[in-house]
């Protein structure tokens, strides 16, 4: 088993490389897409028992490098775009969340007998992860005190699933799409009317930096995007102690880094830099890899079918909502995918579904109702476990 930083990350980076090969050289691969192939490679890796199961190359992709995608990203997108499709967003995004509960209460009471008292903390905790993603998992189930061996299978149930959703939400468009409405924005019209290239090599055909200086211009502003909402959110959390030092200091990173880049993105000389869509998605290329690895069927053996089939069930619930209030909601399909991602996988997996499907659009609003769900996950998983815990 390869544990070695240095190998690891070679072998991410890799698997990220060859998936956009694959999409490239192999026709038949293109409507599966180089993301999706990413995840699939990480996956392999991982239940082959090639790789550790976890490494600080894992928590770097996750953390450090998945801010940074989201800080290129962020400067290359219109705040136009969310004037435009915000209702449609928040319509998809209530459906995403309102089927994440009724998947939740429905799986406390079927897997009541054979979960016991763990049902009622699983209900919440996997709300909290569903309605806003990971971050949410790990707060709701250390508040309600989900046992240690219930939480490993449940966090790599949670993994496999919020992958192959994330699967579902990039390929469900080309196959059902044309039931939905049109997403029509200024910005999808002006984009589609573009040739748009097979794979991620320049998205959406944006210029790319023409020098070394252009490079390390879109690197060191996402650096210091980064950087400056890492500062704000551990400067601010060690400020004397008050109602507004305490609003102030639970405000999450990547709220910061949002809004810092939102305003770097509008700022002359910094606006759109060329590449920084691009940079964008080969970190997220290398996102996609490691929450293939973090897919590991062996642990949710080990824990037992139930945890799975629980898990299992709320995202089944949460797409079958989603999707099917989408549609009699009359909602575009671009709209309900990114905001379901949002819900299940967080801003990062929004960004990702957008960014997948070439919808540049949908970027910002993305991140927006991935933010929602991070400030309301843990508070609605903490709710459904008390609601459950008292119904049971």
């Amino acid at each position: 088993m390869i544990a070695s930083p240095v190998l690891l990350g070679t072998l991410v980076a890799g698997a990220a490389l060859l998936a956009i090969w694959l999409e490239r050289l192999a026709p038949g691969l293109t409507k599966v897409g180089s993301a999706l192939l990413a995840l699939a490679l990480g996956a392999l890796l991982s239940n082959t028992g090639l790789v550790a199961t976890s490494s600080p190359v894992y928590e770097a992709v996750a953390g450090p490098v998945t801010l940074l995608a989201i800080a290129w990203l962020l400067l290359a997108v219109r705040l136009e775009d969310l004037r435009l499709i915000g209702p449609r967003m928040a319509t998809a995004f209530a459906l995403a969340v309102g089927g994440t509960v009724a998947g939740a209460l429905a799986g406390a009471a079927i897997f009541r007998e054979s979960l016991g008292d763990d049902a009622w903390r699983l209900a919440g905790t996997l709300t909290g992860t569903y309605s806003g993603g990971s971050l949410n998992f790990v707060s709701v189930a250390r508040a309600v005190e989900l046992p240690d061996r219930i939480f490993a299978g449940a966090t790599a149930a949670d993994a496999l699933f919020t992958g192959l959703w994330l699967t579902a939400t990039i390929l469900l468009p080309g196959l059902i799409g044309r039931f939905y409405g049109p997403l029509e924005t200024r910005a999808t019209a002006r984009t589609e009317s573009r040739a748009a290239p097979r794979s991620f090599g320049t998205p959406l055909g944006e210029p790319l930096p023409r020098s070394a200086s252009g490079i390390f211009r879109v690197v060191v502003t996402g650096l210091a995007l980064v950087a400056l909402a890492e500062l704000a959110s551990k400067g601010l959390s060690g400020l004397p102690e008050s109602r507004l030092s305490s609003a102030l200091g639970s405000v999450p990173t990547v709220l910061w880094l949002t809004t810092l880049a939102l305003i770097a993105g509008r700022l002359p000389g910094i606006r759109n830099p060329p590449g920084a869509m691009l940079f964008g998605t080969v970190a997220l290329h290398l996102f996609f890899v490691v929450i293939g690895i973090w897919s590991r069927v062996g642990e949710i053996i080990a824990v037992g079918p139930e945890v799975a089939l629980y898990t299992l069930l709320v995202v089944v619930v949460h797409g079958v909502v989603v999707f099917g209030g989408g549609r009699l909601a009359r909602l575009d399909v671009a709209s309900i995918a990114v905001a379901s991602q949002a819900a299940v996988g967080g801003p990062a997996s929004a960004i990702a579904v957008a960014t997948a499907r070439r919808w540049p659009a949908m970027v910002l609003p993305g991140i927006v109702v991935g933010l929602l769900g991070y400030a309301l996950g843990t508070y609605l998983g903490l709710l459904v476990a008390a609601l459950t815990r008292y119904a049971l």
